[in-house]
């Protein structure tokens, strides 16, 4: 085989076979293709697509290129969640400790934030003593006996992946569904799930603009999942505005806490519950999606939903009272009010700029080199559709420098306030299942 061929070939729009995408991922991983070869290929991707075949057989090539997690010593189907990103997405604090709540074992691997604030495992680190290194096996026991674990990311996942994305970036081919939808569900794949609920974004804060490319992206990899052997259903979820209304670390942590109470943000809850009840499915703990939510809502209601993260915690080295006395998290030295500057409602709130204020104050990393403040952030007092009074804050800030000009012109910059009513935003626009 010549990969100038297939280069040839897809770009006449021609279908590779499983053996010359295995042969074309292996060189690469090896080196004894080139980056240049890999970035034709790659341009004739974004402009010929691939079809479902190809899609699947360039995702378990990927993920046969490095080491794949071993959790067949977890007893039951493991659920894993997968969002395509946003900014002041909790959903993952109060999934597992929820889903674990009624049996589904949630077996977690996390990594770090490269943005507006931290990942999960640096939201998780504002509890003090938690930790994520843990061993493989104490990682299976720990699901075992409580049903959730979170481990850092490690070893040689999806080495195929981690090269070509790096290749996608500075080749002008990172927007591609054929190569976007392979990448994340080879990750998750490699990650030794059984079955993936996927969160997919739409909107201004999201990576997929419209909801058109939202769909096709959601569509492609429900398609892959399935296709391999994993059963995998997708939410498209609203990210015009943030998420819930706590953007920061500590902040986050504390407005999880309140969401497995029942006392959190409605979209942040509403959320919560559509994804976990298609996890709750997909693990055949429930015959339906509606016995699925309603068994999640009994969770929160008597209290073992907060019990499950309390444990959760413990188990991992990390202070659990937190749970029932939150100013023991990471706090802020100082706290400013943004306030209206005239009556009206609010029409827009720009999520990824709101995202990069967080990340002025120290929520996020602009580099990998950056230190995260975990205290920091920003808490939206108003969402779209709402009333505002001039004066009223529509945003508090935690800050531990005084100085905070700066976050105040971003913000005021992308929240809009209009005088005529504004509808709130549609939250879940679509559930794709096959």
């Amino acid at each position: 085989m010549r990969m100038v061929d297939l280069i040839e070939k897809k770009r006449d729009g021609k279908e590779l076979a499983t053996e010359e995408i295995n042969f074309i991922i292996s060189g690469y991983t090896d080196g004894s293709i080139p980056d240049y070869q890999m970035s034709a290929l790659s341009m004739a991707i974004y402009f010929k697509g691939m079809s479902e075949k190809e899609r699947a057989d360039l995702t378990m090539a990927m993920v046969n290129s490095g080491d794949v997690i071993e959790l067949s010593g977890i007893e039951g189907i493991k659920v894993d969640k997968h969002s395509t990103g946003g900014v002041g997405d909790t959903t993952t604090l109060v999934l597992g400790p929820l889903v674990a709540a009624v049996g589904v074992p949630v077996a977690k691997m996390s990594g770090r934030g490269l943005g507006h604030t931290g990942g999960t495992i640096d939201k998780l680190e504002s509890v003090e003593g938690f930790h994520v290194e843990i061993e493989n096996k104490e990682f299976i026991d720990l699901v075992n006996k409580n049903k959730i674990a979170v481990i850092g990311q490690s070893g040689n996942l999806t080495p195929a992946d981690k090269k070509l994305y790096a290749l996608r970036d500075v080749t002008a081919t990172v927007d591609s569904i054929a190569l976007i939808s392979s990448s994340i569900m080879s990750k998750k794949i490699a990650a030794g799930a059984d079955a993936i609920v996927l969160d997919v974004k739409t909107g201004a804060g999201a990576f997929m603009k419209t909801l058109e490319d939202s769909e096709a992206l959601a569509k492609a990899m429900v398609s892959i999942g399935n296709n391999v052997g994993r059963n995998t259903m997708a939410v498209i979820s609203d990210m015009s505005q943030p998420l819930g209304y706590a953007i920061g670390n500590a902040l986050e942590v504390k407005e999880a806490i309140d969401t497995l109470k029942g006392e959190g943000p409605e979209d942040l809850t509403e959320l919560s519950l559509t994804l976990g009840s298609h996890m709750v499915y997909l693990a055949k703990k429930a015959d339906s999606l509606e016995a699925a939510r309603k068994m999640l809502q009994k969770a929160m209601e008597d209290g073992s939903a907060l019990q499950s993260f309390k444990v959760f915690l413990e188990a991992q080295g990390g202070d659990a009272s937190v749970v029932d006395n939150p100013e023991r998290l990471p706090q802020a030295k100082y706290t400013f009010e943004l306030e209206a500057k005239e009556d009206g409602y609010v029409s827009e709130i720009v999520a990824d700029e709101v995202g990069t204020a967080a990340m002025i104050l120290g929520a996020g990393r602009a580099t990998k080199e950056s230190v995260i403040d975990l205290a920091v952030g920003l808490v939206l007092r108003k969402k779209i559709g709402e009333e505002v009074k001039k004066g009223e804050s529509l945003v508090t800030i935690y800050s531990n420098f005084e100085d905070v000009e700066a976050v105040k012109e971003k913000l005021y910059e992308n929240i809009t306030v209009s005088s005529g009513k504004v509808e709130k935003p549609v939250l879940i626009h679509k559930e794709i299942t096959e």
